[in-house]
């Protein structure tokens, strides 16, 4: 079983995949992090006169194991991850690499911006996780807060709304909802209730699926 879960970032995508991951006993990949460490990796190197060729080496040559993923969860490293996402060889590098994992025997869950329209189509279930901005803005800014990262909500929201420009406006990614998606939006919801409202999409998918074969 494959389920393929979308969203923006600090959506509550990654918390509600790793729930769902442990409940089913699935693998889990935050393919998010892939294109963070190709952007945490070129954070001196965006000026250079060729650093679209830079990032398609490191995405080729890329070892998730070499970085911290305190380091890959800052904002820096989320509008770089943005930048280098633009380009369709670094995204056709890490792109088998996430199908690799897919299609591991017993399934996989995968969360991302593309997962459900590119990366696993023909998944079995289809999430895609949204929340407004001013929400996961907020939740970013505790979340970095706590780690003894000094931001503010308006730098935080700032940078939310200029990432999810760049997601849209990018013709490599496909940061499109799958047609075949459903929807939760947890702007008013606890983690609890976010996972517990996935969950119970999924079931209800698992079940329709079993009851028409």
């Amino acid at each position: 079983m494959i389920i393929a879960i979308d969203g923006p970032a600090a959506s509550g995508k990654g918390t509600i995949s790793k729930k769902l991951a442990a409940h089913f006993q699935l693998p889990h990949m935050d393919t998010g992090l892939l294109y963070r460490a190709v952007g945490y990796a070129m954070r001196d190197d965006l000026d250079l006169p060729n650093w679209e060729q830079v990032a398609i080496e490191k995405a080729q040559t890329l070892d998730l194991a070499q970085y911290d993923e305190n380091d890959l969860t800052t904002a820096e490293a989320g509008i770089a991850a943005s930048k280098v996402a633009r380009v369709p060889e670094v995204r056709a590098a890490l792109k088998q690499v996430q199908i690799k994992f897919a299609q591991q025997p017993g399934g996989a869950i995968l969360d991302g911006r593309d997962i459900g329209t590119r990366i696993c189509p023909d998944a079995e279930v289809k999430l895609y996780i949204t929340a407004d901005a001013p929400t996961r803005a907020e939740r970013r800014t505790k979340q970095l807060n706590e780690r003894g990262v000094n931001v503010h909500f308006d730098e935080i929201l700032a940078q939310i709304e200029k990432r999810d420009a760049d997601d849209k406006d990018n013709p490599a990614g496909a940061f499109f909802v799958a047609a075949d998606a459903h929807l939760l939006d947890t702007t008013k919801l606890s983690i609890e209730a976010a996972f517990q409202a996935a969950l119970q999409l999924v079931d209800g998918v698992l079940a329709q699926k079993k009851s028409s074969s």
